[in-house]
């Protein structure tokens, strides 16, 4: 029985298959977590627009917060700090998945090398593929729908 992919202890894979199964999960995995960034940074990015929003207005003045799918009125001084505290939580988060991704970057490039695995380029598997259905009628290779 195999372990889970990365971890340190691994077990030979038995076959390619296997050895490929391996791989297209590290590179899921390494998908997942780039996903993870963008997503957390682009809520980073909107709690600076708060920020820069409400940080010149009057302290007394009132605003909106959502807590936990519930909105709730507060004063500026009340929301500005707590808004500012869940932006610097979430670019420690963005920290340590970056740390996170570069580790995984590591393995896969380990692994890559390990089991001796190359990838094909994109633009030499079009080529196949356009030359293979070259002959086919109706049917569209790429982007050309992009362009209709």
């Amino acid at each position: 029985m195999a372990s889970k992919s990365g971890s340190s202890g691994l077990r030979e894979p038995p076959n390619e298959q296997a050895v490929l199964n391996i791989y297209e999960a590290m590179r899921s995995e390494l998908s997942q977590i780039y996903s993870n960034i963008t997503e957390l940074e682009m809520q980073v990015s909107e709690h600076s627009l708060v920020i820069n929003a409400i940080q010149p207005l009057d302290q007394s003045r009132k605003c909106c917060r959502m807590i936990g799918g519930v909105v709730v009125e507060r004063t500026i001084k009340e929301v500005l700090p707590a808004v500012q505290r869940n932006k610097e939580g979430l670019e420690e988060v963005v920290k340590n998945q970056y740390e996170k991704l570069e580790k995984k970057k590591k393995d896969l490039t380990e692994f890559e090398a390990k089991y001796k695995i190359r990838l094909r380029k994109q633009d030499e598997s079009k080529e196949d593929s356009t030359k293979k259905e070259g002959n086919a009628q109706g049917v569209l290779v790429g982007t050309a729908s992009s362009s209709q």
